[in-house]
């Protein structure tokens, strides 16, 4: 699922009096949004639905971090659960998020319920890091609307 479509979802989930927008983020998480339907897609499939290439899917798979089923043909098959996950992976990888850390998170996600703290440890770490890189972005944006006024420009043009 691409940048655009997710934030186009939360952003119209996100104004309905009853949600938040991580509500929305949750329910983009779902299977009935990323639509579970009886059988799972292939990775050209999956590729096109997500905005990735299929190099890109098959590295995170040969990386650990995503494990597709096969189907009789030997072919990968991602369900669900499995774009779920990419749409994580790509998300934090967005983010700024490493490949160690991602695996390090991971690796915890599949160890279950005992590594909630330390899962809760690492999303505490990259939120700092989103949100320095929103600060520094700010100062970009404001030193881009400076130049433009510069040149004689109204920012909004």
């Amino acid at each position: 699922m691409s940048t655009d479509t997710l934030i186009d979802r939360i952003l119209d989930r996100g104004g309905e009096a009853s949600g938040t927008v991580i509500d929305a983020v949750h329910a983009l998480m779902d299977d009935a949004i990323i639509e579970a339907s009886e059988r799972s897609l292939s990775v050209a499939e999956a590729a096109a639905l997500l905005g990735l290439s299929g190099h890109t899917l098959r590295y995170y798979e040969k990386q650990g971090l995503v494990r597709p089923g096969r189907n009789a043909s030997g072919y990968r098959e991602y369900s669900a659960f499995d774009l779920r996950r990419l749409v994580f992976l790509t998300r934090m990888r967005l983010s700024g998020m490493t490949m160690s850390d991602l695996g390090r998170y991971i690796a915890l996600v599949e160890q279950g319920q005992s590594t909630l703290a330390e899962r809760r440890a690492i999303m505490l770490d990259q939120r700092e890091r989103i949100a320095g890189q929103i600060r520094e972005l700010a100062l970009a944006m404001e030193i881009t609307e400076f130049k433009i006024r510069a040149y004689g420009g109204h920012p909004a043009q």
